[in-house]
């Protein structure tokens, strides 16, 4: 019988190959049914006038719900109202966690430890939850900013946060900050705590400053922690929903509006499934662009 040069035969190969498939076919269905498919059917129906209704029969109607997306100034508001999001929260998250990240990884173990307790509390906290709290906080009658601000002289009377307009989508975005810097912090901590510090020290014992280490020597070596944090945020912040959804609903007059609440509202309010599941391809289109620029940047920097 054949044999391998490590002595292993063509056939426990093949066994070895064939039990590790079967291990990995529970999740591999699991891909293929809820992931893939998925995927094939929204890219497939935004070519229809879908309604899923059983009595009402799809109509092919080509590039038809792609051309009304870019006329219809409802969509155009959500796609600016997500990109404000990505633009501000993506970098502004990133920066404090990283900065957070190195003014905490080098304490005492029950400090560090205490810290991210502290910053990860809202990223396991529900959703609803947390809303709920958010929501108290900026009401326009008992809500804790407004007495606040009234009592320090900032204000004369009370703003209502979340029915201005000139202030719903930064009150989102702030809540989406408080949410998102979790993650990040603990992530940062574990790839600092990586770093070779033999190199710092090396460095340091030939004159080279506290910024200097870290950009010329920490930097680097969390790169690949940097760009993963990059990209799930950039998701995350894209698929804005529940915060949306929980607090302004859209309002006021769509002024929050974001991509993952139109669709949900299209599809699931005005049954207009062709046409949201267009608005869902687009939104993959431009993470996977996003996505794709920040590897790339990533990679030409490290």
């Amino acid at each position: 019988m054949f044999k391998r040069k490590d002595g292993m035969s063509r056939a426990l190969v093949r066994r070895e190959t064939i039990a590790g498939y079967l291990f990995m076919l529970p999740s591999l269905l699991f891909f293929l049914v809820f992931v893939i498919y998925p995927m094939f059917m929204c890219i497939y129906t935004s070519f229809f006038d879908s309604t899923m209704g059983k009595d009402v029969k799809d109509v092919f109607i080509g590039f038809r719900n792609y051309v009304e997306l870019f006329h219809d100034s409802v969509f155009l508001g959500a796609l600016r109202n997500t990109l404000v999001i990505v633009l501000v929260s993506v970098p502004i998250t990133c920066m404090f966690s990283l900065w957070v990240a190195s003014a905490i990884y080098d304490m005492k173990d029950w400090a560090c430890s205490l810290f991210r307790c502290v910053f990860y509390l809202p990223v396991v906290t529900g959703s609803v939850a947390v809303t709920v709290v958010w929501k108290w906080m900026f009401n326009n009658y008992y809500g804790i900013f407004n007495y606040l601000l009234k009592n320090m002289g900032i204000i004369d009377k009370n703003i209502n946060w979340l029915g201005d307009p000139k202030y719903a989508l930064g009150c989102i975005i702030l809540i989406l900050l408080t949410t998102s810097v979790g993650q990040p912090i603990v992530l940062y901590v574990s790839a600092l705590s990586n770093v070779d510090q033999s190199l710092v020290e090396a460095a340091e014992v030939d004159g080279a400053t506290r910024n200097q280490c870290f950009w010329r020597i920490k930097w680097p070596q969390i790169m690949p922690t940097t760009l993963y944090i990059l990209v799930i945020t950039t998701i995350n912040s894209f698929q804005c929903f529940a915060l949306i959804q929980l607090l302004t609903s859209g309002g006021p007059n769509h002024s929050t509006d974001t991509i993952m609440y139109y669709i949900y509202y299209t599809a699931f309010k005005l049954y207009r499934y062709g046409y949201g599941n267009a608005m869902g391809v687009i939104l993959m289109i431009i993470i996977a662009l996003l996505s794709a620029v920040q590897f790339k940047v990533a990679q030409t920097n490290n």
